[in-house]
C-alpha cells in the first residue's frame, strides 16, 4: 500500500512536501560554514538538523543509508529509528553530499534525502560502485557492460545530436584515467568534478543542466540515492559493486551480495514504488542554487520528486532567521 500517495480511503499518509523541510534544515546549517575549511563541522551541523527535523515528522522511519554504523556515527546511523510515529518508511540520507565542496566554497554541494516504503531501498555497503546514469530518452539504450563508445553513441542517437555535443561528468580521480581517455577517444565532452556525484547523476535527467551522462566509480550508498532520484525522473541507472579490499568484499557478502560482479539495475537498487527524493542546494550548483543570505533571512532552493505521481517540483523558500540584526562596529541591535 502506498503510504506517501494519498487516496480518499487513506488517512495515515505523509505529505511529500514535508520532506523538503528536512533537507532545507540541513542545507541552512551547513551553509554557514561554507569556505571555512571545516568539512567535519559542516557535516555534523547538517546531521544534527536533519535528525531533529525527521524526529518531528509523523513517521516511523528507519535509516538504511546514513552516516555509518552506530559505533561510528552517533547520529543518523544505519538502523536508527526516527520520527514521532506513523507510516513505516525506509530512509536514505546524505546530509552533506560534497563535504569538501562546502569546506572549500565550491559548487554542487547538496543535502539529500530519499524515502520509500519499508524494504524499498537497497542497504548498500560502504564500498565503491561503478555507475552509469543517463536521462529518460537514453535510458533504454545504454548498459554498464557496453563499451564507453557504444554507450555514448547510443546517448547521442537518442538525443538526436552528435557525440561531440554529449557531455559526460566524471569524478576527477586517478582511477578514472582510462575512462577519461575512452570518452575523449569517442569524441564526447567531459566535465571533471572534484566531489559529489549524486548531483551529477541527477543532472543527466534534468533539462537545461548541459549534462547527458555520468560515468565512473564512486560511493555505493550515493549510488542508491542517485538511483532513487532517477527512478522519480524516469532516467536510467546501472551499478556494480567495486570493493576496494577484501574486507569490504566480505562485508558485502555478509549483507547478502553473493555475486559482487552482478549488474545492479534501477529496480535492484530501488525496489519501492512509492519513492520520494529531495535535495536542497548548499552551494551553487547545476541542480539547485545554493543558500543565499540577505537581511535577516535566507533563501533555499530545492528539488522534490515523487515516483508514484511523477511530479517534480522546484521549491524556493524564504526562511526568517533567529539571529539579531548586525550593526556596523560589531555590535548587534536589540
Amino acid at each position: 500500500m502506498a503510504i506517501l500517495t494519498p487516496t480518499p480511503a487513506q488517512e495515515n499518509v505523509v505529505d511529500t512536501l514535508d520532506f523538503v523541510k528536512v533537507t532545507e534544515a540541513a542545507a541552512l546549517a551547513a551553509s554557514r560554514l561554507m569556505g571555512k575549511g571545516q568539512r567535519d563541522e559542516a557535516d555534523a551541523s547538517a546531521v544534527e538538523k536533519m535528525r531533529e527535523t525527521l524526529n518531528e515528522m509523523r513517521i516511523s522511519g528507519r535509516v538504511v543509508i546514513g552516516e555509518g554504523e552506530r559505533d561510528e556515527a552517533p547520529m543518523l546511523y544505519i538502523g536508527e529509528e526516527l520520527g514521532a510515529g506513523g507510516p513505516g518508511l525506509d530512509i536514505a540520507v546524505d546530509p552533506v553530499e560534497g563535504t569538501n565542496l562546502v569546506a572549500n566554497g565550491l559548487p554542487n554541494s547538496i543535502a539529500v534525502l530519499a524515502v520509500s516504503e519499508r524494504g524499498g531501498l537497497l542497504h548498500a555497503p560502504d564500498s565503491y560502485m561503478q555507475k552509469l546514469a543517463v536521462g529518460p530518452k537514453a535510458a533504454p539504450y545504454v548498459h554498464i557492460d557496453a563499451s564507453v563508445r557504444d554507450n555514448l553513441e547510443a546517448v547521442a542517437n537518442a538525443l538526436e545530436r552528435p557525440v561531440s555535443d554529449v557531455t559526460v561528468v566524471i569524478l576527477d580521480r586517478p582511477r578514472h584515467k582510462e575512462l577519461i581517455d575512452d570518452v575523449r577517444a569517442a569524441g564526447a565532452r567531459i566535465k571533471l568534478i572534484s566531489d559529489g556525484d549524486v548531483d551529477a547523476c541527477i543532472a543527466t535527467a534534468i533539462e537545461g543542466t548541459g549534462i547527458q551522462v555520468a560515468m565512473g566509480t564512486g560511493g555505493a550508498p550515493e549510488g542508491v540515492l542517485a538511483a532513487a532520484a532517477l527512478k522519480c525522473l524516469g532516467g536510467g541507472f546501472f551499478g556494480r559493486l567495486k570493493p576496494r579490499n577484501e574486507q569490504e568484499a566480505e562485508r558485502a557478502r555478509a549483507m547478502g551480495f553473493g555475486d559482487l560482479d552482478r549488474v545492479l539495475s534501477m529496480d535492484d537498487l530501488v525496489k519501492g514504488k512509492d519513492v520520494v527524493f529531495c535535495a536542497t542546494g548548499i552551494t551553487e550548483g547545476d541542480l539547485c542554487r545554493g543558500v543565499r543570505f540577505f537581511g535577516n533571512s535566507a533563501k533555499t532552493h530545492s528539488i522534490i520528486m515523487h515516483a508514484a505521481t511523477g511530479t517534480v517540483r522546484f521549491v524556493e523558500s524564504t526562511h526568517r532567521l533567529a539571529a539579531r540584526p548586525y550593526r556596523a562596529g560589531g555590535a548587534q541591535l536589540g
